[in-house]
């Protein structure tokens, strides 16, 4: 320890070189002459014609260059996508006016699998006649669909080959042939009494066949109110467990416990069926609509098994257009 102690003593010898250092302050001294003799340094005002050169060298490699096109690429990319989103943002916007062909599709950079929906077109609704209300504004007390309910049928999807016997007669099905789905000649007899008492307006219709089998009947029909058509609909047709009528090829049927809420449309009611096992050489589903004035009845069928999921699509997008 005393060791130790002893180079800090031989420290202090040190001390005299800091004796030393007092020399230095005659060194501030010149520096405070040169001080006046930068001050002429301002002269140089040739200096300016000197930059340049060096300036030049500095703006050659337009480093800002560079980065700006880097930026717009990244602009134009960012841009792009933006524009991508909006497009998609806008159809889940339009979902009232129908669902367009991006969500059936893969999104663009990402692998999906089919989940077995159809193509449909992009669904527009039909003009509405000049100061008439849309159904369900509060303005439109009876409900009414104005627009033309021809245009109001569900399209048919791509590869779908067209029932020729649903046309009708310039768009408008007679009774007896929505009828004919029926598979009971007495409840065809009590039906079309109902439609009578009633007071059907008309029935349009569309079908179609998918190149898997699967057989689509859409049918809307019209009364003069709301209040008329959800009575026929709740009381007389159908119910929440089972149809009131069987159609052909579902002796029974029992409700879709299956069908997702989401699948259903704010202000149309809808209740799904499906029919029960063990059923025969195919397998029939079915769906009644309540959308103010019209009711719509879709029925599906396919050998084998009915899909559920272009049943879902189908009564969606039918009560989108309704709705």
């Amino acid at each position: 320890m005393t060791e130790q102690t002893e180079p800090v003593n031989g420290a202090e010898p040190v001390e005299p070189t800091a004796q030393d250092t007092p020399q230095v302050p005659p060194a501030p001294t010149p520096e405070t002459q040169p001080v006046p003799e930068t001050q002429p340094v301002p002269e140089t005002p040739p200096l300016p014609g000197t930059p340049p050169p060096p300036v030049e060298p500095r703006t050659l490699p337009a480093a800002p260059e560079p980065r700006p096109k880097k930026d717009r690429r990244v602009l134009r990319a960012v841009l792009r996508w933006t524009a991508a989103v909006v497009v998609f943002g806008a159809v889940g916007a339009s979902a009232a006016y129908g669902i367009t062909r991006m969500e059936r599709t893969d999104v663009p950079g990402l692998a999906t699998e089919s989940d077995g929906r159809w193509d449909y077109p992009a669904l527009v609704k039909p003009p509405l006649p000049s100061g008439s209300p849309a159904p369900f504004a509060d303005a439109n007390k009876s409900g009414a669909h104005y627009a033309d309910l021809r245009e109001l049928l569900l399209p048919a999807p791509e590869g779908a080959k067209a029932d020729a016997a649903l046309r009708g007669n310039d768009g408008w099905l007679p009774t007896k042939t929505f009828l004919a789905q029926y598979a009971d000649e007495a409840a065809r007899g009590t039906i079309a009494q109902l439609l009578t008492d009633y007071g059907l307006r008309h029935i349009t219709a569309r079908g179609w066949t998918m190149p898997d089998g699967t057989r689509t009947r859409i049918y809307l029909l019209q009364f003069n109110t709301a209040a008329v058509a959800d009575e026929l609909f709740s009381a007389k047709l159908t119910n929440y467990s089972l149809p009131s009528y069987p159609v052909r090829g579902a002796d029974v049927s029992e409700r879709d416990e299956d069908f997702p809420p989401r699948a259903e449309v704010d202000d149309v009611e809808t209740n799904p069926y499906v029919e029960s096992k063990p059923y025969g050489a195919e397998q029939v589903r079915q769906a009644y609509l309540s959308a103010g004035d019209t009711i719509g009845v879709i029925v599906q069928s396919r050998k084998g098994t009915a899909p559920a999921v272009p049943f879902q699509q189908t009564v969606t997008l039918q009560s989108q257009l309704l709705g």
